[in-house]
């Protein structure tokens, strides 16, 4: 099968696609990357999206119109995939989280925006969509959902290892052999930086390019201890947290009367970063990390985390054979597939789910639905390059 994943993370500044040809034979699952992209959204819509999002009120009429409007975007995307890579058979869309719902460390609730039907009209596949309330009804968290396909990856390590993602929020799954996976959201990555720099206009891409602003400061030990005290940090996994929390408002008021340049400023929050990030994979008793997401591309950011992790080595989801700015949508294409499989996508110990659940629902393309006979198990993944 070609499976598109797409998914617009927690930076909400575009689309990331991902063409996956997944081949099944006995107990073995050979995935090959064919093509992907990242496509940013239109200036206009990114700034209604922005707009929207918490803790900004929203209106029903508006969040309609945005769910048909980010529908239509990635229908454009995906119909862009197929004209050049060829026919896909099936599309898994992750969407545009708007709101996750968090209340005493339990979630009750993930909204996703961007109509899937659009998607299934324009091109005449079937679409895999909402994909995280099955897991949250099930008691889960409906997040990190990424774990499967680090299972995957990581099923060959003989001791403890860490996948992480680095995107508007840091997430890591932990493999120990012999034991079930946990995984959980650290806190921010990106998202408290972009917010910063794309209010202040401080960086024509809407993030800290290459590192340069963090380089350029000083971090403010004070307004580091500040923001480390989060209550969230010292919350117990499995949990997980978004933009609801983490956001350009939170950045105001945890400065307060406090003056930093915009450097300076920029500078601390990458550190909260490295510190949170950092601390949790050296307490997590773990020698090698991969890592994967628009953070990786920080060389400030990923030096500071290798001074704060040190002793455990930090590699890139490239040297598996999976582009790290494109993990998140080939993990989706994954999810779609064993959806399409009746194979559950979600792994409960990292979740906090009372057991596996097919993910999603399934959105009819040009034909009928007609579904395989559902496999027993999810087979050993083998990355062909």
């Amino acid at each position: 099968m070609r499976v598109l994943g797409l998914i617009s993370g927690t930076s909400h500044d575009g689309i990331d696609a991902a063409v996956v040809e997944l081949t099944h034979s006995a107990d073995v699952l050979r995935m090959r990357v064919v093509g992907t992209d990242s496509v940013p959204y239109a200036a206009a819509l990114r700034a209604r999206l922005v707009a929207a999002l918490p803790p900004a009120p929203s209106t029903v009429d508006e969040l309609t119109e945005l769910d048909t409007l980010i529908g239509q975007a990635f229908a454009e995307v995906a119909a862009t995939m197929a004209d050049r890579h060829g026919p896909l058979d099936l599309i898994c869309s992750h969407g545009q989280t708007v709101f996750h719902w968090v209340e005493r460390g339990r979630a009750l609730g993930s909204l996703q925006v961007g109509q899937p039907a659009w998607i299934a009209e324009r091109t005449g596949v079937p679409v895999v969509a909402d994909v995280r309330l099955r897991d949250i009804t099930a008691g889960g968290q409906g997040a990190p959902l990424v774990p499967i396909l680090d299972e995957l990856l990581l099923a060959d390590a003989d001791e403890p290892a860490a996948a992480l993602n680095l995107g508007g929020i840091a997430n890591v799954t932990v493999v120990r052999p012999g034991w079930p996976s946990i995984a959980y959201d650290i806190g921010p990555a990106n998202a408290l930086v972009d917010a910063v720099v794309q209010d202040r206009e401080l960086d024509p891409h809407g993030y800290d390019t290459d590192g340069r602003l963090a380089a350029a400061g000083t971090v403010d030990s004070a307004l580091l201890q500040h923001l480390r005290a989060d209550p969230y940090y010292a919350e117990p996994a499995p949990k997980s947290t978004g933009k609801e929390h983490f956001h350009l408002a939170y950045v105001r008021e945890q400065v307060g009367d406090r003056q930093p340049s915009d450097a300076d400023l920029v500078a601390t929050l990458t550190r909260l970063t490295a510190e949170t990030v950092g601390r949790d994979l050296a307490g997590l008793g773990v020698r090698r990390v991969v890592a994967a997401g628009g953070g990786t591309a920080n060389p400030v950011l990923m030096g500071w985390l290798a001074e704060v992790a040190a002793g455990v080595e930090i590699v890139t989801t490239d040297a598996l054979g999976i582009p790290a700015d494109a993990k998140e949508a080939i993990a989706f294409a994954l999810i779609g597939w064993c959806s399409w499989h009746g194979l559950p996508g979600n792994v409960p110990s990292a979740t906090g789910a009372e057991a596996p659940r097919v993910l999603g629902a399934l959105i009819p393309g040009k034909e009928p639905l007609r579904l395989p006979e559902p496999l027993e198990f999810l087979p050993g993944l083998v990355i062909e390059r």
